[in-house]
């Protein structure tokens, strides 16, 4: 499972810390799955300080929960929590959607439209790992564009919080094939510079996928 990259200059804590967050993101390493700093330590050929060290950071960032005396657990998350996490980005990338708008260049653009493409031809292959990177390149790309930097940090916090649900309601399958016209549809007001179209867009994007969750009762929390 895990794969350490030791020849990358990053402090052992940190190398450790982004391998165990991507494999709770992922979902490989699932709710509810107690951390142990020993068996974790030996499986990824390192001591348990940088172990220990890494879980504190994933405490930090909500991904893990430290019980007294029980030790610490992978976090649940529920559509509940995804809920309060749309509810967040919603204004926020309708924001950002806007001012990438008034800011957006011709080359800026083509990415974008590029990556939507790329979405396009991964939903004809099923490909659901290339979704789930494409799909938040192409939310990514926009923020970007807001050129506001606190907005930007903002939003990229939210939408790695938000990954851990994408593996979960873009394997379903229900939701991906939607998402592409509505890309489309914001990719449209980006284009012809309507500021006021491509934040309503953008949140209507997100008001869509919170009402898709909602409806389906077979929604699963990972574990």
């Amino acid at each position: 499972m895990f794969n350490i990259n030791m020849q990358e200059h990053k402090p052992l804590r940190e190398l450790v810390y982004e391998e165990l967050r991507m494999l709770i993101m992922t979902g490989q390493i699932k709710p509810g799955t107690r951390m142990m700093e020993i068996e974790l330590a030996e499986s990824m050929g390192v001591s348990r300080t940088p172990v220990r060290e890494a879980i504190r950071q994933l405490e930090k960032d909500n991904l893990v929960t430290l019980e007294p005396r029980k030790g610490a657990y992978v976090s649940d998350i529920s559509p509940q929590d995804l809920d309060d996490m749309l509810i967040a980005r919603e204004p926020l990338e309708g924001l950002a959607t806007k001012l990438a708008a008034e800011n957006i260049t011709a080359e800026e653009l083509e990415e974008v439209r590029a990556a939507n493409d790329a979405y396009r031809e991964a939903l004809k292959e099923d490909d659901k790992e290339a979704l789930i990177e494409l799909d938040t390149k192409f939310h990514s790309l926009i923020t970007n564009c807001s050129r506001n930097p606190y907005l930007i940090d903002i939003c990229q916090k939210l939408q790695e919080q938000v990954l851990r649900f994408r593996y979960i309601y873009f394997k379903s399958g229900k939701r991906a094939e939607e998402v592409v016209n509505e890309h489309r549809i914001i990719l449209e007001a980006l284009a012809s510079g309507d500021s006021a179209a491509a934040e309503e867009h953008a949140k209507e994007h997100i008001r869509k996928l919170r009402e898709s969750i909602e409806r389906e009762a077979d929604f699963q929390t990972g574990r």
